[in-house]
């Protein structure tokens, strides 16, 4: 998935290990580089349940030839972090783990070898504090050098929000369909494009696109795209309208302010992992583009929210005039 477009944002300024201070995306540049697992918390997807074992049996990604620095999420961990996270590494010796040993080293001033991770913890509290990356050179460092990591679920580490996708080993490979969870399309209705039309008419009131927070019958007043769907008695003559056209109010918390508060209006078929938007829309030769925006969450510990749907557009479906097209739920076409 590659972006077709520009944007950027910047965050709040609020502490937060992990947390980048912007967000930046090219025409071109893969979905996978500037998206975060966060992102797609609650979402259909549950991806923060795999482990990095999970994912090298999908891909084949060899996790042996891998550094600790190609897995973002141990920059911000603590030693206690690390303890939590990965089965049974309180039980370990401190000196069989050589990174470890070199962060209770540098910290403490002693190596401790003969304790293990458990009891370094309890003799040196200030070990709960200290970032990994901050002490340790992690691209010194095979992945495995930490036993246990890659049976631990992404979940489990702090802040597992914040690692960008594709420095998660393998992650930006795993096919959708391999997913702890598969979204599945809500084929409650499934319309026709019976006529896509350009911005040349306003007053367009038989909305069935919008947004959760505005409600999915958002009125064009100005001039609009559209498309006009067909099929049964309840949806024909309801329009679609361009998001190219048209923005609406969109996310919550604090992170809703960000583009304004606002995002292309459209629908969401699949789900809330992106929102599908009707984009370029050639009468000539009765056809539309379709677009997949996505939205920034922070729900960690700091509950941050949700922006808008306004990462994007990522090209998605191309349709033509007498094709199905999958409506979703809620749909009401609004009556005069």
């Amino acid at each position: 998935m590659k972006f077709g477009g520009t944007g950027s944002v910047e965050f709040p300024n609020i502490k937060n290990p992990g947390m980048k201070e912007t967000r930046t995306w090219s025409a071109g540049q893969s979905l996978a580089e500037v998206m975060e697992l966060g992102d797609f918390e609650a979402t259909e997807f549950n991806i923060e349940d795999f482990t990095l074992e999970d994912i090298a049996n999908i891909t084949g990604v060899q996790l042996k030839n891998l550094k600790l620095s190609d897995f973002e999420t141990l920059n911000w961990q603590t030693l206690e972090d690390l303890a939590e996270a990965i089965p049974n590494l309180e039980d370990s010796e401190v000196g069989a783990i050589p990174p470890i040993k070199e962060l209770v080293t540098k910290v403490t001033g002693s190596t401790g070898s003969y304790q293990t991770v458990g009891e370094v913890l309890d003799n040196y509290p200030e070990l709960g504090e200290v970032e990994l990356g901050k002490y340790v050179k992690l691209d010194k460092y095979k992945l495995t050098s930490i036993p246990g990591i890659q049976d631990a679920q992404l979940k489990n580490f702090t802040n597992w929000q914040n690692t960008t996708i594709s420095k998660v080993p393998g992650l930006p490979d795993v096919p959708f369909d391999q997913f702890p969870s598969v979204p599945i399309p809500d084929v409650s209705f499934i319309g026709k494009v019976d006529l896509p039309l350009g911005s040349l008419e306003s007053g367009r009131w038989k909305s069935i696109s919008g947004s959760y927070q505005a409600g999915f019958n958002v009125p064009c007043e100005k001039k609009c795209g559209h498309i006009e769907v067909s099929g049964s008695e309840t949806i024909v003559g309801a329009q679609w309208m361009s998001g190219k056209d048209q923005n609406v109010k969109g996310g919550f918390g604090i992170l809703g302010s960000l583009n304004g508060g606002k995002e292309p209006t459209g629908r969401h078929p699949f789900g809330k992992s992106f929102k599908q938007v009707i984009w370029d829309i050639n009468e000539a030769d009765g056809s539309i583009t379709t677009a997949m925006f996505f939205r920034i969450c922070k729900r960690g510990w700091v509950d941050l929210g949700c922006s808008p749907y306004f990462i994007g557009p990522v090209p998605f479906f191309t349709y033509r005039e007498i094709d199905p097209i999958i409506l979703g739920t809620p749909l009401t076409v609004p009556k005069k």
